[in-house]
């Protein structure tokens, strides 16, 4: 009986050990599988605007007290990214928002522009680049005004809808222009159905230095 109870009580423990284990193993899995690595040069979302910025967006002029600059500025360098999913679609942010033409373009990256805005893309990753020569608090508000399409609680760059908006995964119910740029900040924008999971990308080595 004894021997009996033992062999039980091994086989219970062993079970109760496989289940923690595939458990765990399927927690990190799922955790692994939402994290999506952004390389600067790749294009992120179905295309469906025209690269740079629109006719009434920069063009060369001060918007929102932003000026366009003849270099990069290094003062105050940092990254945050932004997805826009219409339907449960994503949808393409076009590279050369914030950046004046002609441009210089290495592996679908600009390297150079004739002068660009401290908030700027150079990718069609969805990674803003924010570069100032001071520490300001720019807002999504900002980078659109720059991009120039609306950005409201029913309309994102032309899209109407109900509208969704997340900050780090994080529902957010404020107006989404208020946003302010952090470093590494993931903005999810989402108009119409289905709503999707806000996805979590993992930046470039890169853009942490």
């Amino acid at each position: 009986m004894a021997k009996l109870y033992t062999n039980i009580c091994i086989l219970a423990a062993s079970l109760l050990l496989s289940g923690c284990a595939s458990s765990s193993s399927s927690t990190q899995s799922q955790t692994v599988a939402d994290f999506f690595p952004l390389v600067q040069g790749q294009a992120i979302g179905e295309v469906h605007f025209p690269e740079g910025d629109t006719e009434h967006g920069g063009q060369g002029q001060v918007i929102d007290e932003i000026p366009p600059s003849q270099m990069e500025e290094t003062n105050y360098h940092v990254h945050a990214h932004v997805s826009l999913f219409v339907n449960g679609k994503q949808i393409m942010i076009p590279k050369g928002i914030g950046i004046m033409k002609p441009w210089v373009v290495e592996n679908n990256f600009i390297r150079h522009g004739n002068s660009l805005y401290w908030l700027h893309t150079h990718d069609s990753s969805g990674i803003i680049h924010i570069e100032s020569p001071v520490e300001t608090k720019f807002t999504l508000g900002n980078f659109f005004d720059i991009w120039g399409k609306p950005l409201n609680s029913d309309n994102i760059a032309g899209f109407q809808g109900p509208v969704h908006v997340y900050v780090n995964t994080v529902p957010f119910s404020g107006d989404p222009r208020n946003i302010v740029l952090k470093s590494h900040e993931e903005i999810t924008l989402e108009v119409g159905t289905p709503v999707v999971a806000p996805p979590v990308y993992s930046f470039p080595p890169e853009l942490f230095q």
